[in-house]
């Protein structure tokens, strides 16, 4: 895992100064060593920050040229099968001298072999590179599957000034002059609905993502951006159903996913994985231990509030496999410790709150390891949320009631009080500590009732703010894959349309952005065997019966656990990496936000209606309502922007 950054535009004297500053903004990603390539007649500058994984000796270093001397190559990831790409290449007589065994050197061999493209299409892994095209004189951006490695990208600067500017976090391209820092406020409405912007935007005007699965090319000659899928998760997701026997598909499963962790292991430095004890993250260990000749060393992270925690769990499952096991749980020190650091370990806003335990874990695993597995990914292939199957339940009952009367139905209900609803379901419906009491639940089952489609459902149970337009001045929600732009159905169920949508957009833009910021903050890679693009296209594979089995979950996933954890070590009602945040707020964390939510600060922040964030605030301490997660998402803005700001300056102000 490293940082890659770079740019493209008019060759200037300084071009190597400015490089070398935009790769020094990544050397938390790559501190073993740096690596620096200019062109300054081309215009173009690659540089490389690397953490050394798989062949450490100068062999490996980056930017790497190609054998032919066509392509000029940087590259942040794994690919797993490289061994198999060169094999491929000594068969068919295209493999050059080898200088080492890197996957760098194996993918770039593969370029001169057979092109960019053909040679992405045959690779296993997850990644993100740029490679100069010394002949077409063309740069390309390259970004894996399922999105697990970041690329930002975009034209800055007007004029002679207009350089093309590319990096692995935000925080690179703000080193060079060109880049802007003008907010963009439609990111702003987007990040306030959803806990991290999506997508391909950027929180920055002109600064773009790559999308999962594609290529990007652009030139100086043909200064217009043309992205270019190679893979698709709609297609892998939405294809013919599996007819065979149920015994059959497990045993296949069973082969796939250890093929894919296997592959996954290999490493010339310390690894290990992170273990919750839930089905996903105990099945990546329980098929690691088996595969291995010592203990696995494996990690997890505790809370004092009894129902958030399941470090007991993972213990147990660790002590039935036989792993190296370390937990630490998380302190009112930690919390206090590690939240004016969230701003500058995600550089963009980002607010969930499990990030702050995702970082203590990724800090803990650094201790020992370099390399940390982890069961990413098995909760939207193989219908793990809650969410999917209560929604579908929901959608089917609602479509047997006329629309109007469920409207008139939930204006009636929202039209009570939460104070009344409270009173009057407390005999009925217990309120577990640190969720939403009854009156606010109900208001928010009433807004679901009205929804039209399970697309619409869908939309709502993953927004914070419902409205997020209210709380953000002079902003506009953007057209997204969640808000207007779906890809159209082929007769998948509304579960699975569920677990489609999550997998194009939660699951790059806010589950991955989390683990690789914080992970990578304490230079450690991680590796999620889930999303292998072969067991992402076998779970697509799956009628819905092998995933969701009346009220069990992952149904083939457990069936594959079993065979290496027994079903009582697992079986309980599912967590998820649920934190306290509503909780945390009123305790640990409260003068922290008191302090970024006084109402002269919210207002000179010239972004959010400062009225509306004081009256959720309070609300919020009240008791009455739990607004934690939509708070969260008002303080992460705040505290970036905080950090991004000059003194005295406000960046993205009407002014």
């Amino acid at each position: 895992m490293c940082g890659l950054a770079g740019f493209l535009g008019p060759p200037r004297a300084e071009s190597e100064r400015r490089l070398a500053a935009m790769t020094e903004r990544l050397v938390h990603r790559g501190p073993d060593s740096s690596g620096l390539w200019v062109d300054a007649a081309a215009g173009v500058g690659l540089g490389h920050a690397r953490l050394s994984i798989v062949d450490l000796s100068p062999a490996g270093h980056q930017p790497m040229a190609s054998n032919s001397g066509r392509y000029v190559l940087v590259f942040n990831g794994e690919v797993y099968n490289h061994l198999a790409l060169r094999a491929e290449l000594e068969q068919s007589g295209h493999a050059p001298d080898w200088r080492g065994h890197s996957d760098t050197e194996s993918l770039i061999a593969g370029f001169d072999a057979w092109g960019v493209a053909a040679t992405v299409s045959r690779a296993i892994g997850m990644f993100a590179f740029a490679v100069w095209d010394r002949e077409t004189r063309e740069l390309v951006l390259g970004r894996d599957r399922m999105g697990e490695k970041p690329l930002y990208y975009g034209w800055q600067g007007e004029g002679s000034h207009r350089t093309f500017l590319f990096g692995s976090e935000l925080r690179a391209l703000q080193a060079h002059p060109s880049c802007g820092t003008e907010i963009d406020r439609n990111a702003v409405v987007q990040f306030m609905r959803y806990g991290h912007v999506s997508g391909a935007q950027a929180i920055y005007e002109g600064l773009f993502r790559l999308t999962p699965g594609c290529l990007a090319q652009v030139s100086l000659d043909r200064p217009d951006i043309v992205v270019t899928p190679y893979w698709s998760a709609v297609d892998a997701a939405q294809q013919p159903k599996r007819q065979e026997d149920p015994v059959e598909t497990i045993d296949a499963l069973d082969a796939l996913l250890r093929d894919a962790v296997g592959q996954q292991m290999l490493a010339d430095v310390p690894l290990g994985a992170f273990l919750s004890g839930g089905i996903d993250s105990s099945l990546i260990v329980g098929l690691m231990q088996a595969q291995s000749e010592r203990p696995i060393q494996t990690f997890t992270m505790g809370f004092r509030e009894p129902r958030y925690n399941e470090a007991a769990f993972a213990a147990r499952v660790a002590a039935h496999l036989g792993t190296n096991h370390t937990e630490l749980y998380v302190e009112d020190a930690d919390l206090r410790d590690v939240v004016p650091m969230l701003s500058d370990i995600y550089d963009e806003p980002f607010a969930d709150a499990s990030q702050i335990p995702t970082f203590l874990v990724s800090k803990l695993a650094k201790g020992s390891i370099k390399v940390a597995l982890s069961g990413d990914g098995g909760d939207e292939l193989f219908c793990g949320y809650d969410r999917y199957r209560q929604g579908a339940g929901l959608m089917r009952r609602l479509e047997g009631v006329p629309k109007l009367f469920r409207g008139a139905a939930a204006g009636a209900a929202r039209a009570v009080p939460v104070g009344v609803w409270d009173r009057a379901l407390a005999p009925l419906r217990r309120v577990a500590v640190g969720k939403e009491p009854n009156g606010q639940w109900m208001h928010r089952m009433a807004d679901y009732a009205t929804s039209g489609s399970i697309e619409e459902l869908h939309h709502k149970l993953v927004s914070r703010w419902r409205w997020p337009e209210e709380v953000v001045n002079c902003g506009h929600e953007p057209q997204s894959l969640l808000a207007g732009l779906l890809p159209p159905r082929r007769g998948e169920s509304d579960a699975e349309r569920m677990m489609l949508l999550d997998q194009l957009t939660y699951l790059p833009d806010g589950i991955l952005t989390k683990v690789d910021r914080a992970a990578m903050h304490v230079s450690l890679e991680t590796r999620a065997p889930l999303l292998d693009h072969r067991v992402v296209a076998f779970a697509g594979s799956l009628p819905l019966e092998m995933k969701l089995r009346g009220a069990t979950s992952k149904w083939a996933l457990r069936q594959v656990l079993y065979r290496y954890v027994p079903a009582d070590l697992i079986e309980r009602p599912k967590m998820g990496f649920e934190v306290p945040v509503g909780i945390w707020l009123r305790g640990p964390l409260r003068d922290w936000a008191e302090d970024l939510l006084a109402p002269h600060r919210v207002r000179d922040s010239g972004l959010l209606d400062a009225g509306l964030v004081r009256r959720t605030w309070q609300e919020h301490l009240s008791g009455r309502f739990n607004w934690g997660l939509q708070l969260w998402n008002v303080l992460m803005l705040l505290a970036w922007q905080r950090r991004q700001c000059a003194p005295g300056r406000v960046v993205g102000s009407d002014g």
